[in-house]
């Protein structure tokens, strides 16, 4: 089991962010700019952990040795099913400098938009 997939599954947020290399690039799947940096990606991490409800990986693609592995994963947001792919990119020593996300159907993806629009306002507030 990749170690992302297990910071996040034990919804250890540190673990997670510090497996991130520190110019590691966000390519979200509702926003056309990517985010750049570990810092820009903790934020989003953090918002994404408290939009998605039963939130589960259900498939790992890839080799433990390989530089790129696919984590699966349903969630929920509201009364919206999503179900999605974080596409993991490893540089060459060993952290994550590209994380992909991809998510469907459209209805999710939507509510998924609408819901960390209003959770990162209200951690820039709060």
């Amino acid at each position: 089991m990749h170690p992302f997939r297990s910071a996040l599954e034990a919804r250890d947020l540190d673990a997670a962010v510090a497996l991130l290399a520190s110019d590691v690039v966000f390519r979200s799947p509702i926003v056309f700019k990517p985010y750049h940096g570990r810092a820009a990606v903790t934020a989003i991490l953090a918002a994404v952990s408290q939009v998605f409800e039963d939130f589960s990986y259900v498939r790992e693609i890839g080799a433990p040795d390989a530089r790129d592995h696919a984590l699966v994963f349903r969630a929920r947001v509201g009364d919206k099913q999503i179900e999605g792919c974080d596409f993991l990119h490893l540089d060459d020593g060993g952290s994550i400098d590209e994380l992909v996300v991809m998510v469907r159907p459209l209805s999710g993806a939507l509510a998924l938009a609408d819901a960390m629009k209003a959770q990162l306002a209200l951690a820039q507030t709060g």
